[in-house]
């Protein structure tokens, strides 16, 4: 490292932050920062301290490995396996830890105490990065992954995109999450990196979100009214059409006031006059219903040749009435059985799950389509139940050791592998 003194290097970095420390007693935060320590120490003891440099920044640290990029991943995954194994979120004082990574520039200084230090683009971004991360979570910048997820196909399956991030100085991260969101975060995290993410919606999305939701609230309403309007006089219709057009200009309003509490009310002020439109119509259409069951039918004279034709209609359409309503409750009858027989169709379960029996190392994690199920443990064998089919099987060591495998799960049916490091 004596050798690298005084130049700009590209390096990975793991920036670590105790999540609320500053809100703890002086006994908590003691307490908080040993078990941090152990838990950092044992997750950085492989790494050769020629090839890192630990800054310590009170309430976290930034650790800054000189060597093998895949140190710092290693590093994140085990840290996160210790606070998920010993720590309890149900206590008084739980550690909770967010975490970020990236690959980037920094130069090697001297701090005032001439031990060595780092400054440079690197360490800010990788700080950024922790900044966008929950408790628990570990958050990648592009610039690592690409880097990572290069050297195998593994370690991309790792990673899952969370898309891009603005920080306080307005500028853009794309950011990767290790694991899916929120999968392996302790009970009691509280989401301390989502700020960033609302605010950086443009507030045009968020007008056009509300202009959607007034819209289809309005279809519903506006459609009875259109048909009824159509049936009306054309002087009516005039008079209903200019009601329609001071109604869009109110919906405007609401839709340039969203995102306030004004907005809630303004939509609800553009719907209560549709309704009022709604009831004049039903009303006017009732009117010229009363008058036209009022106005007396023209008298028609029938002689009694016509009277007995009529009779004979009259009998013909009550027997066929009588006939279409037969069939009718035939059909509802029959109608519960064949629902009953769907519903025995419906209600077969699948069969038993299947077993996935992994045989490594004291300390392999293994995931299964991405998701962490545990590691194996003094026996040097871990045995998941597995919903029958294909699966992606990764089984990872702390001591670099890493294999993938797919496999074919059969209901009742046993899987062992045994990656080839592992027998090392």
């Amino acid at each position: 490292m004596e050798d690298r003194g005084n130049k700009t290097i590209m390096c990975s970095v793991f920036f670590l932050d105790i999540v609320e420390y500053s809100k703890k007693s002086v006994a908590g935060q003691i307490s908080l920062k040993d078990r941090f320590n152990s838990y950092l120490s044992e997750a950085i003891r492989d790494v050769p301290v020629a090839d890192r440099i630990i800054l310590d920044t009170g309430d976290g640290a930034a650790i800054n490995f000189l060597g093998d990029v895949e140190d710092a991943l290693k590093a994140a995954l085990s840290l996160r396996e210790s606070l998920l194994e010993k720590e309890d979120p149900g206590s008084d004082n739980p550690l909770l830890v967010r975490m970020g990574v990236n690959l980037g520039p920094v130069r090697l200084v001297r701090d005032i105490n001439g031990q060595p230090n780092i400054v440079g683009d690197g360490i800010n971004v990788a700080q950024r990065v922790m900044g966008f991360a929950d408790a628990g979570q570990v958050l990648v910048s592009r610039s690592y992954f690409d880097a990572v997820s290069r050297l195998s196909s593994q370690y991309a399956e790792m990673f899952h995109y969370q898309g891009s991030r603005t920080d306080k100085h307005v500028r853009e991260h794309e950011v990767y999450a290790i694991g899916y969101p929120g999968e392996l975060a302790p009970k009691g995290a509280t989401a301390v990196g989502a700020g960033p993410a609302v605010e950086s919606v443009s507030p045009l999305v968020r007008i056009g979100a509300a202009w959607d939701a007034a819209a289809s609230r309005l279809d519903a309403v506006a459609a009875p009214l259109i048909a009824r309007v159509v049936q009306l006089e054309p002087k009516l219709r005039i008079i209903y059409a200019g009601i329609g057009v001071g109604l869009l200009l109110v919906v405007g309003l609401a839709v340039t006031l969203s995102g306030s509490d004004e907005a809630g009310d303004a939509r609800e002020a553009a719907v209560q006059p549709v309704s009022a439109v709604m009831a004049a119509v039903s009303e006017e259409q009732a009117k010229k219903d009363v008058s036209a069951r009022a106005e007396p039918a023209p008298l028609q004279k029938k002689d009694a040749s016509q009277s007995l034709a009529d009779k004979k209609t009259a009998e013909k359409k009550a027997a066929e009435k009588k006939l279409s309503n037969s069939k009718t409750e035939n059909k509802k009858t029959a109608a519960p059985a064949a629902t009953s027989m769907g519903g025995l169709f419906d209600t077969v379960d699948r069969g038993p799950d299947g077993f996935l029996s992994v045989s490594c190392k004291d300390g392999a994690q293994v995931f299964v389509d991405g998701s962490q199920k545990g590691k194996t443990g003094a026996t040097a064998q871990l045995t998941l139940a597995v919903v029958p089919g294909k699966h992606t099987v990764i089984v990872s060591h702390p001591s670099g050791g890493i294999s993938t495998q797919t496999v074919d799960i059969q209901s009742g049916k046993t899987v062992r592998i045994m990656p080839g490091f592992c027998g090392q």
